[in-house]
């Protein structure tokens, strides 16, 4: 055992067995969260950590937990909930990592997108570890698959993320049916009012680690942005591709067809290149990951819920195709790279009027943004010239040079040509039509306008004021219209506008509002028409004819912490009363094209709207959402 893991995690009190694989994995100091989360809870005290991303909170929860775990009792001892699949799994092959050298230890990750099956299969098996997604747990429970008698710790898993995604009455629930002696720990990079109360209700006088960082982004990272202009943002990414020297890139977009457009343009241009998003199969993304890892791709494309908890060393770029809508994201996107000491770089493409979000992320983590020239049309073609040469160099010594060489020669003899004049039209024919470089003066031409246009506006200080007139309600919108927007791609399904009582005001997204309609109402996403979302509450068109239970159902629901309150919109009537301040409203429609939500009810414009939920109360009747003490809510998508 080397001096410095004696002195570091030894000293936190941890086994031989534990010690044995942190050396040979490289640990050598424990991290600020991990050293002052281990004892407590290896002492079997509650904890409640706050910690930005990428600190170590996996192993500060991890590896007490494991040590508290009794491997002769083949029943489920310690369960972690995690806001995503893919954070789910990386728990889970963490533990497994951890406790490798501790045997008769089994872990297992129950999640959705993954079939049942296999999930019976690994709980019969007893399991002391479950990892899982909160909508996949409930299932379980529900269904009896899992049981949650002898559970001894529940771990929260970036709680924050949870809440954000609408699954905080989920954990609550399943709290609820946790033995009342047990222990918690609860890991949150932030620390809004919701999870002080899920820590106030569930946790026993835990003890407090907050980790106080000077920034929230690893100062190992490299923080640029490209003002979008002149170029199209593919191809502003295919010049930084081309350019910077890179082991592995992380791709950022806002919505699952984006992930497939912008892979196969990268995937088009010679990159090896997947996408990452919600409809994937699970098996088909783990395999890209475990692609990525083996340095089989050169970079994938994903969206934040996609990425989330998605661990590889090789990323040494991550580039913001679209800028997140928060600084959290931002740190939890940018947070892919820098891994393991090593230096990282982070790129993000702006507009203009993304402007303001760029310098609340450059407030939020207390580091400059620099900007970037994109790379010249020189630069770009001399990097392709090289590429080039390297391709014609390294097929020199290749077998099947044989064949070709003889129809060269075939071709000289036939034809009064120079050699060289021969090979280069096997390069041409190589290249197709395809051009192999950048016209450099239609580009520089291009830098010159963008610049000279941007020149020519005034500081913002120096500018005249703009007349608006009386503005009255500043910020807000005109009052949406009372008539629903056809529905893209059905226009003759017959929709209805309806109003709900959650807004920007209380943190809801169109995904949160999604997610809740699709899975409440049993309905396939594609048939949730326009969603706009104003200060205190927001619109969105629905099919006509939804049976009133489902409608009760909707008004009950939960999301971002309050009811939905569903109601038809008459307009401006109808609107509740607004608050004064808070945040302004974030304005917009979101079209169902691209939610990353899959329901199960098929509509077909006949207004058959019949429960086909699997899981009911013995009554038949639609299960209303979750009290305290009461029935377990609709899972979310996971």
């Amino acid at each position: 055992m080397t001096d410095s893991n004696s002195t570091g995690f030894a000293s936190l009190g941890l086994p031989f067995p534990v010690l044995r694989v942190l050396e040979e994995l490289g640990y050598e100091t424990p991290s600020a969260i991990q050293a002052n989360s281990i004892p407590p809870l290896l002492e079997g005290k509650d904890v409640l950590g706050m910690a930005q991303t990428g600190t170590g909170k996996t192993a500060a929860f991890a590896l007490p937990l494991l040590v508290r775990t009794n491997p002769d009792f083949r029943t489920p001892q310690v369960l972690v909930l995690a806001p995503t699949r893919e954070l789910a799994q990386q728990v889970a092959e963490a533990a497994k990592t951890y406790s490798k050298h501790m045997s008769g230890i089994n872990v297992t990750a129950i999640y959705g997108g993954s079939d049942y099956g296999s999930q019976l299969r690994d709980l019969k098996r007893g399991p002391q570890w479950v990892v899982g997604t909160p909508g996949r747990v409930m299932d379980h429970l529900r269904r009896g698959t899992l049981s949650l008698a002898d559970i001894k710790a529940v771990v929260l898993d970036e709680a924050d993320e949870m809440l954000r995604m609408g699954f905080i009455d989920d954990v609550n629930w399943i709290l609820e049916q946790a033995p009342a002696k047990r222990q918690v720990a609860l890991f949150s990079a932030t620390m809004p009012k919701e999870i002080q109360r899920v820590a106030e209700t569930h946790l026993n006088e835990p003890v407090q680690v907050k980790i106080e960082s000077k920034t929230t982004t690893n100062d190992r990272i490299r923080q640029r942005y490209w003002f979008v202009g002149g170029v199209h943002k593919n191809d502003a990414l295919l010049r930084i591709a081309e350019t910077e020297d890179f082991d592995a890139m992380m791709i950022f977009v806002r919505t699952k067809q984006a992930t497939e457009e912008v892979a196969d343009f990268m995937a088009a241009n010679g990159f090896r290149c997947a996408p990452l998003n919600g409809d994937i199969p699970q098996q088909q993304r783990e395999r890209a990951v475990e692609k990525l890892k083996a340095g089989k791709l050169d970079m994938i494309v994903a969206t934040d819920v996609a990425a989330r908890g998605l661990d590889v060393e090789r990323i040494s770029h991550v580039i913001n195709y679209d800028i997140p809508q928060d600084t959290e994201s931002y740190v939890h996107r940018i947070g892919r790279t820098g891994r393991a000491g090593r230096e990282g770089e982070a790129i993000v493409f702006v507009r203009g009027r993304e402007k303001r979000m760029l310098r609340d992320i450059e407030k939020a983590t207390r580091q400059p943004i620099e900007e970037m020239p994109l790379p010249s049309a020189a630069q770009v073609n001399a990097k392709r010239r090289e590429a080039f040469r390297a391709r014609i160099i390294d097929a020199l010594n290749t077998e099947k040079n044989a064949l070709y060489r003889e129809i060269i020669e075939s071709v000289l003899t036939e034809h009064p040509v120079d050699a060289l004049d021969v090979a280069a039209a096997c390069a041409s024919l190589i290249q197709g039509d395809k051009a192999l470089f950048i016209d450099e003066k239609a580009d520089q031409k291009m830098q010159e306008r963008k610049k000279r246009d941007r020149d020519d506006r005034e500081p913002r200080q120096q500018r005249e004021p703009r007349d608006r007139g009386d503005r009255g309600n500043r910020g807000r919108k005109a009052t949406p219209d009372i008539n629903p927007l056809p529905l893209k791609g059905q226009p003759n399904v017959d929709m209805v506008r309806y109003m709900v009582g959650v807004g920007y005001d209380d943190g809801l997204r169109p995904g949160n509002l999604v997610g809740a309609v699709a899975n409440e109402a049993d309905l396939e996403s594609r048939y949730i028409g326009h969603i706009e979302i104003l200060e205190n509450y927001s619109i969105v068109d629905l099919p006509a004819g939804m049976p009133p239970e489902t409608m009760k159902t909707l008004r009950n629901a939960r999301v971002c912490g309050r009811a939905l309150e569903i109601k038809e919109f008459k307009g401006e009537a109808g609107i509740p009363e607004r608050k004064p301040g808070g945040p302004k409203r974030r304005d917009g429609g979101f079209k169902g094209k691209d939610r990353d939500f899959k329901g199960k009810r098929d509509f077909n414009g006949k207004r058959d709207f019949k429960d086909k939920r699997e899981f009911k109360d013995g009554n038949d009747k639609p299960r209303k959402p979750h009290r305290k003490g009461g029935n377990a809510p609709a899972p979310k998508a996971d």
